[in-house]
């Protein structure tokens, strides 16, 4: 009998292992499919226009401009007529009309289209289509009304962040259009879709382009420590698109990150000392906005160890005692920074550590009819161990003056049985056939201190 359920128990924990571990491979597996997202950041989409706040009424790709995913294979495979721009599951980015979305202006030629990845994944393909003359601008887009311009194979290739690609928008286009850039990925049979609303002028591109972003605003502080400071700031707007932001400490440029970041971290600072920040923001033509409101800030000052032990813990005392076990309760101890644990000691052996908000501690397993002694120590996050709480000193009951046999393995017990198992008279809880490892002491789903 005995051999049968450790068998049974053995082959249920296997069972039960090969299940958590199938489905934790199968949640990375999803995970990595699932984690494949990114837009147009440059110039601005019409979702990433909608996170900007810049289109309005967009629904919840406001959210998650980096999510209009749907099957590739475009144009053979993917959203159906009507839904491309909003890759058949955003409804409010396929609405169409030649006022709905806010244009960014742009001329035809060489311009660069940057994606912003919020995680990168190998890659089939990038293609950028565009709506031909005399396309309908108050119906949502059809297949039939765009055409491939420019196109660039990855060949499988996991890319950056942030990918930038140069395409020559055609000559004869003015006016309003719409830009459908389709990102194919490799290995999932999907593909991302992201329309850009543009207002084509002739001649010359991006680099015709001579205004500058606003300046990026509220620039704050998220936290200080004696050597970092965290920064974050409100997003610039751009007639095409901001794609980065220059970090300033005084006149000395720090760092530069990319146009849909709007958070650094600045390191390598030195203690309790002052510093001035701000942040510029930039476009793919070079054009640089002015700076942002400075930052005026003070890191802290350097840490120094603690060395410092807590108070003793006062007023150890006991709740109750049984034949074994005694319930103790002290009052809290002080420090400088902060009480992390207790720890309980049965003369010199520590028998438990609580957390530095627990008071109190049952001491079980005990001997009836014992003497026992008890103190409790307090201690810190550097490790700084307090002095030990007045001692306590007591005895444990007598055992139950009932009697009862001792606990047997090989027996069958009834509900209600009593037993008596190291001096301690256990009552049974569920009918069973006692085993070696099921003493009553330690197996409490059978057994109950009577």
């Amino acid at each position: 009998m005995e051999n049968v359920l450790v068998q049974s128990k053995k082959k249920f924990h296997f069972r039960l292992l090969l299940g958590i571990v199938l489905a934790f491979i199968t949640c990375l597996i999803v995970a990595e499919i699932a984690s494949a997202h990114g837009y147009i950041s440059a110039p601005q989409s019409r979702a990433y226009q909608c996170k900007l706040g810049q289109n309005t009424n967009c629904g919840n790709v406001q959210y998650e401009p980096q999510s209009l995913e749907a099957k590739g294979n475009f144009p053979t495979g993917g959203p159906a007529d009507g839904q491309i721009s909003g890759a058949g599951i955003f409804p409010q980015m396929n609405e169409q009309s030649p006022t709905r979305w806010n244009k960014v202006n742009m001329n035809t030629g060489s311009n660069t289209f940057t994606w912003t990845l919020t995680a990168a994944h190998a890659t089939k393909e990038w293609k950028y289509y565009i709506t031909k003359p005399g396309w309908d601008q108050s119906k949502a887009l059809a297949r039939s009304d765009i055409e491939l311009f420019c196109s660039i194979n990855d060949g499988g290739k996991k890319p950056d962040y942030t990918v930038t690609h140069t395409c020559n928008i055609p000559a004869d286009r003015s006016g309003y259009h719409l830009i459908l850039a389709v990102w194919e990925v490799a290995d999932t049979g999907n593909a991302f879709y992201n329309t850009i609303d543009v207002n084509l002028s002739g001649g010359g591109g991006n680099p015709g382009d001579t205004t500058a972003p606003t300046a990026p605003s509220g620039l704050h502080s998220m936290g200080v420590t004696a050597n970092s400071v965290s920064l974050m700031w409100s997003a610039a707007t751009d007639n095409v698109g901001v794609t980065g932001y220059e970090i300033y400490r005084g006149s000395t440029l720090v760092a530069t990150v990319s146009g849909s970041t709007l958070t650094y971290n600045a390191t390598g600072l030195t203690a309790n000392t002052s510093y001035s920040f701000t942040v510029k923001a930039k476009d793919a033509a070079g054009n640089v906005s002015a700076a942002s409101n400075a930052l005026s800030i003070t890191t802290s000052g350097a840490s120094t160890p603690d060395t410092s032990a807590p108070s003793a813990p006062s007023g150890l005392h006991s709740m109750g005692v049984t034949a074994s076990s005694v319930s103790l309760m002290w009052s809290a101890a002080t420090d400088n920074t902060a009480v992390t644990g207790y720890e309980i000691y049965r003369g010199s052996t520590l028998v438990a550590t609580v957390s530095g908000t627990t008071l109190e501690y049952n001491v079980t397993g005990l001997t009836a009819n014992t003497s026992y002694s008890f103190t409790v120590k307090a201690k810190d996050a550097a490790g700084n161990i307090s002095p030990a709480s007045n001692t306590l000193t007591l005895s444990t009951s007598a055992p139950p003056s009932t009697t009862a046999p001792a606990w047997t393995p090989g027996t069958a017990y009834k509900v209600n049985d009593l037993v008596t198992y190291n001096g301690v008279v256990y009552k049974c809880r569920q009918a069973h056939t006692a085993l070696a490892g099921w003493e009553p002491a330690t197996t409490l789903a059978l057994w109950i201190e009577n």
